[in-house]
């Protein structure tokens, strides 16, 4: 479980006017559920039940400042349709997500001094634990870089045929020591991620980690269906895996 999930938390949001803080938990609230898609502002109040006074004059100051913006229901032009209009950055709070001494994980990582990838390893584990040990969680970051870096390396790996479109990916992440996948089923697609470069050995925080990775997989295969996917990590090392899996599913 996540160890955060009913304790409060500054959102951050990055759009065309600049950095945005949202300290407001029902606008947290509603962020939360508009991350799913567009919802009608009944929607919305049915979900918070809070009263359509209180939802309309966030959703209007949520508008105001560039964060969510809407459009016409097609189905009925009398409603409308409110989405996210921003880039999620994440979360900022007064708990850390880790337990214990971070000193201690960070004295028991062994690196190997003349491997620079087993260096580059641990500089990434330290600055991440750090961010986490200070209640600052990037993984909306952390997923926007995965999805670049997809979009660029999809050129390499493309291809018509999806057994070969996988296979390419498989030696992709074995080339570039990312760890080791597995695609347990195309339909729906199901991949397993062994040895995970960006999980594997961070302390136990109880929910996913693999930001970056769900977002080079997302960027993939929404390339090759010509369709947005969402990336969903069902199991993973930060939580008491002993492997990471990732549904990949067809948005509706």
């Amino acid at each position: 479980m996540d160890s955060r999930k009913n304790k409060p938390q500054i959102k951050l949001f990055s759009t065309v006017n600049g950095l945005n803080i949202i300290k407001s938990p029902i606008k947290a609230q509603i962020l939360s559920l508009l991350k799913e898609g567009g919802l009608t502002g009944s929607k919305i109040v049915s979900l918070t039940d809070k009263s359509k006074s209180t939802i309309s004059a966030h959703l209007q100051d949520l508008y105001n400042v560039g964060i969510i913006d809407w459009m016409i229901d097609p189905e009925d032009r009398r409603r409308k349709i409110f989405f996210i209009n921003a880039k999620f950055l994440g979360d900022l709070s007064s708990e850390t997500e880790i337990n214990g001494d971070t000193n201690q994980y960070f004295k028991n990582y062994i690196t190997e001094p003349d491997d620079p990838f087993e260096f580059f390893r641990f500089m990434f584990r330290t600055i991440r634990v750090s961010l986490l040990d200070e209640g600052i969680n990037i993984d909306p970051i952390l997923h926007n870089a995965g999805i670049k870096v997809g979009m660029t390396v999809y050129k390499k790996l493309k291809s018509s045929d999806i057994d070969k479109l996988t296979k390419n990916l498989a030696d992709f992440w074995k080339n570039n020591k990312l760890g080791r996948i597995e695609f347990k089923s195309i339909d729906p697609l199901i991949i397993q991620a062994y040895e995970c470069f960006e999980c594997e050995d961070l302390p136990q925080i109880g929910r996913p980690a693999c930001a970056f990775d769900s977002g080079i997989i997302k960027a993939v295969f929404s390339s090759y269906f010509k369709t947005p996917v969402k990336v969903e990590e069902t199991k993973c090392y930060a939580q008491g895996d002993q492997f990471c899996r990732f549904l990949v599913k067809h948005l509706k």
